[in-house]
């Protein structure tokens, strides 16, 4: 699953300061959100292949990167709101060069440089988003959203996998 244009991205997620909430701030919503209904709504809202994307890689078990345990050294983007951060719905396109099986063309240092160079180009909120996402501890992050209220929102079975309706 990946972005395949620009209107994806218009439809809710964007870049800290394009007008379209970041990915850290639709998950603080999810988080703040009173009811779990609140919470499909908030998720449905902003629903597109790159957050799905996301939360899969975020939930599904089966989903292993090919990553050192932990966080990697970068240095944080620290550029004003708006300007000179890389969106990270844009960059969920590229999750798969870092999971098991994804992309085995490329070796582990090479994959580990591309990751913390994502990390350096994302708004410094939806880096701390997307190591958690690989560290599989988004609910700990945002403890609103959670892989069954994921699963309901989305349809999805306990593989993560799309339910026929």
């Amino acid at each position: 699953m990946a972005i395949r244009d620009n209107a994806q991205l218009r439809k809710g997620i964007g870049s800290e300061g394009s007008g379209a909430p970041t990915v850290h701030e639709i998950f603080t919503k999810v988080n703040n959100a009173k009811d779990k209904t609140q919470k499909i709504a908030i998720l449905k809202q902003y629903d597109n292949q790159a957050m799905r994307q996301l939360l899969k890689a975020g939930f599904d078990p089966k989903i292993k990167f090919d990553l050192p345990d932990g966080n990697p050294p970068y240095i944080a983007n620290e550029a004003p709101a708006g300007t000179e951060h890389t969106s990270l719905a844009a960059e969920a396109k590229k999750l798969y060069h870092f999971v098991v099986g994804g992309n085995n063309t490329i070796n582990k240092l090479k994959k580990e440089t591309m990751f913390i160079q994502i990390l350096e180009g994302l708004q410094e909120d939806d880096a701390e988003v997307l190591m958690s996402i690989k560290n599989k501890n988004l609910n700990q992050t945002y403890k609103g959203l959670t892989a069954n209220l994921v699963k309901e929102t989305f349809n999805w079975d306990d593989d993560f996998i799309r339910l026929d309706k």
